[in-house]
C-alpha cells in the first residue's frame, strides 16, 4: 500500500508535543500567546508534626481491632492502605508543576485543556495556600486544582475572565462541611500559635 508523500516526510517540528508550550506559536496566521505562566507545588501541602502521625496510627489501630473482631479482613487491608496513603501525602512534599494560561487554554505540567473543555473557575484556600479551581465539562477530571504559589489571585482572575465565568462564592459540599467540622472539633494536629 502506497502512503502519500506528505505522511512519509518528517513531521513538522512545531507540531510535536514536546515543543508545545515552550514558546508562542503561529498557526495559519493565528497567534497563540502565553498570557501568564508560573511554577508552584503540584498540590497544597502542609508540614505535619509527629503528633499528627501518631494520632493517625492510634485511630488506625482502633479501627483495625474492631474490624478484626468482626472478621472483616478485606476492610482491614483497606484501612491499612488508607493510613499509608495519608502518611505518604502528608510526609512527602510535592514537586513543582509548571502552569501556563494561553489564548487557547490552560496547561498543567504536560496536560493541555482547551477553553471549550473548561466550565468555570473560583478560588479557595487549602492548607493556607491560595488555590485556583477550574471546573471541567467532562466528568474526569472534574476539577483542576492549581496552586497559585507566588501569583496573586486578582491577576489570575483578570487573565481568566475573558475566557471563563468566575464564581465569587461556591457553597461548600457536604463532604467539605463534614471535614471542616471534624478538623475543628477533633484536630489531629495541635495548632501552635505561640511557639515556645
Amino acid at each position: 500500500m502506497d502512503l502519500p508523500e506528505k505522511l512519509l516526510s518528517a513531521p513538522d517540528e512545531k507540531l510535536l508535543p514536546e515543543h508545545i508550550g515552550q514558546q508562542d506559536q503561529s498557526f495559519n496566521g493565528y497567534q497563540i500567546q502565553t498570557l501568564v505562566s508560573w511554577a508552584a507545588p503540584g498540590r497544597p501541602f502542609q508540614k505535619r508534626t509527629k503528633e499528627f502521625f501518631l494520632n493517625i496510627l492510634i485511630i488506625m489501630l482502633l479501627v483495625e481491632i474492631i474490624l478484626f473482631l468482626f472478621s472483616q479482613y478485606l476492610l482491614m487491608v483497606l484501612v491499612l492502605t488508607l493510613a499509608f496513603l495519608a502518611y505518604a501525602l502528608n510526609s512527602i512534599p510535592p514537586h513543582d508543576f509548571h502552569y501556563k494560561v494561553t489564548t487557547e487554554g490552560v496547561m498543567v505540567q504536560d496536560h493541555f485543556y482547551l477553553w471549550q473543555e473548561l466550565y468555570d473557575f473560583y478560588f479557595k484556600k487549602q492548607h493556607g495556600a491560595d488555590v485556583l479551581i477550574i471546573g471541567t465539562k467532562q466528568w474526569y477530571p472534574g476539577e483542576l486544582t492549581i496552586v497559585l504559589g507566588e501569583m496573586h489571585k486578582d491577576h489570575i482572575r483578570d487573565v481568566l475572565l475573558p475566557f471563563l465565568p468566575y464564581r465569587e462564592y461556591m457553597k461548600p459540599t457536604f463532604m467539605e462541611n463534614a471535614s471542616s467540622w471534624l478538623e475543628k472539633n477533633f484536630p489531629l494536629d495541635r495548632k501552635r500559635n505561640n511557639p515556645a
